[in-house]
């Protein structure tokens, strides 16, 4: 089992920022990941429709002998990571804990921004984490439905990106929040914009990054890491539009991707 790959699933492209951040932290590791083009978002869908979809994409990735999993979807981790631990017996993380466990950590004045899809936003799901965490906290969310696509359409660092960004994150800087949790898996490609919206006194957190680590410890729990150093193996599979992952995919990854497969979801 140490030598199988570590599966990994998005809703769609956005997910790579998490695979990125665990090709860093695991750099010895095989990787399978799955991106469901053909039925992104998953953000507007009902909690039934999400879980039924996360479902498949596990059982698809389950095919490929994988070790653990990674929900590389706050929209899915919200929504079905309670129900896949209990459907599943293999390792699977999402990304809402890791990421509130952080905002918690950094927060001086105890007021949290989330933003995100609706389906996470509405799920209160970072919420529930934090104040597991510390009940005094306050967390703000927020949806920005227009940032997956101006992500995808290449525009992150555009004036279009700024106005959208302006618009939305208004209510989060009247709340003088000092952390902000990017809920979405494609918001990391807005760093930049959204920082310059927000100012200095708040700290953006990356869930994608704190992910990754936690992965790692999972692993090392549970005897799985690969100990060996090797030049990892690295698979991509979706359910529609290769060509145009392939495009967005290699400027989130900052790398080359070559094996890249077609699959019929819907099968699982």
């Amino acid at each position: 089992m140490k030598n199988n790959p570590i599966g990994v699933f998005d809703s769609g492209i956005g997910g790579l920022t998490v695979l990125k951040e665990i090709m860093d932290v695991l750099p010895n590791e095989d990787i399978v990941y799955f991106g469901d083009t053909a039925r992104v978002p998953y953000g507007p869908r009902s909690k039934e429709t999400v879980t039924k979809y996360t479902f498949q994409c596990i059982n698809f990735l389950l095919t490929k002998n994988i070790k653990a999993i990674v929900i590389a979807c706050n929209t899915a981790t919200a929504r079905s990571l309670d129900k896949a631990k209990e459907k599943y017996d293999i390792p699977i993380i999402g990304v809402v804990e890791a990421g509130a466990k952080t905002a918690a950590s950094i927060t001086k004045n105890k007021k949290i921004g989330v933003i995100g899809t609706e389906g996470t936003i509405n799920s209160r799901a970072y919420e529930v984490e934090i104040e597991k965490i510390d009940p005094k906290i306050s967390i703000i969310g927020k949806s920005c439905p227009l940032f997956v696509p101006i992500v995808e359409e290449g525009w992150a660092d555009t004036d279009i990106a700024y106005m959208a960004a302006t618009r939305y994150l208004q209510d989060l800087k009247n709340e003088n929040i000092d952390a902000l949790v990017l809920g979405c898996t494609h918001y990391p490609l807005l760093t930049n914009t959204v920082a310059k919206v927000m100012g200095n006194s708040v700290t953006l957190v990356n869930p994608a990054r704190e992910t990754a680590k936690d992965l790692k410890n999972v692993l090392m729990k549970e005897g799985l890491l690969r100990e060996e150093n090797k030049t990892p193996k690295y698979e991509y599979y979706v359910s529609d539009g290769p060509d145009k992952f392939k495009q967005i995919g290699e400027n989130f990854l900052k790398k080359t991707i070559d094996n890249i497969n077609l699959v019929e979801i819907h099968r699982y």
